[in-house]
């Protein structure tokens, strides 16, 4: 599915993929419901978290388990 894509995605890429509007994914990540990190003034998404979103049984719901925490910490700069 995310073959196509890199291995940390912008929030546009994530958006494509979820088919959703821009500003409903920085909404994602601003909520911390997808992990990300910002490099400067940039949000990278890693696509292993992008996955996690994905295959979670609260896909949807803005809350994901603690334990995927590696992708709900943001770094900052």
């Amino acid at each position: 599915m995310l073959k196509d894509y890199p291995d940390v995605l912008t929030v546009k890429q994530v958006s494509e993929i979820l088919n959703i509007g821009i500003n409903a994914a920085y909404g994602l990540i601003h909520e911390r419901t997808i992990g990300s990190h910002r490099i400067g003034k940039s949000i990278r998404v890693p696509k292993s978290c992008l996955m996690d979103y994905i295959n979670s049984a609260r896909f949807g719901v803005s809350t994901i388990a603690a334990d995927k925490s590696n992708c709900h910490e943001r770094s900052k700069s």
